[in-house]
């Protein structure tokens, strides 16, 4: 089986950092995390959004990383797209946790672009009518019931 790429998310909960909103401190944390990992960095960009959200996005030889850093929940989303089957990833977040300190982490991994064989890349589709029967049916049930109501209130 054979992946274009490989996509890691990561969410930590009740970060104990009071590092969020520091641009400068979590640059430099980002940049010694890439290292570790042996990503190349081609362009980043980091900027304080609204109430502190700190958003950051580091454009790699490799793929990409995006972090989103939310202060008043002290929560940070991380995504890293990998292109290259030798990358480890997994340097990074490791590093990230240690900068972050969350209580709770969840990291999910995904194969991006598994092409499989064209039998199994055929689309699922399924369709459901019962619940637009059952709008329509309660509609004219609403309508009946208006008219009736009027008719009451005229006599």
């Amino acid at each position: 089986m054979k992946i274009i790429a490989r996509h890691v998310t990561i969410d930590m909960y009740n970060c104990k950092t009071n590092k969020f909103a520091n641009i400068e401190l979590l640059q430099t944390s980002l940049h010694n995390a890439i290292e570790l990992s042996g990503l190349t960095i081609i362009n980043s960009n980091t900027k304080i959004l609204d109430n502190n959200h700190l958003a950051a996005l580091i454009l790699l030889k490799e793929g990409h990383i995006t972090i989103h850093t939310y202060p008043d929940l002290k929560y940070v989303a991380v995504d890293i797209f990998i292109c290259d089957k030798d990358a480890e990833p997994e340097k990074a977040v490791k590093s990230l946790r240690n900068f972050f300190k969350p209580e709770k982490t969840k990291t999910t991994y995904l194969k991006r672009g598994d092409f499989g064989t064209i039998k199994d890349m055929k689309p699922k589709i399924k369709t459901r009518v019962a619940p637009l029967r059952r709008i329509h049916n309660t509609g004219a049930k609403v309508i009946r019931l208006l008219a009736r109501r009027k008719r009451q209130d005229n006599k």
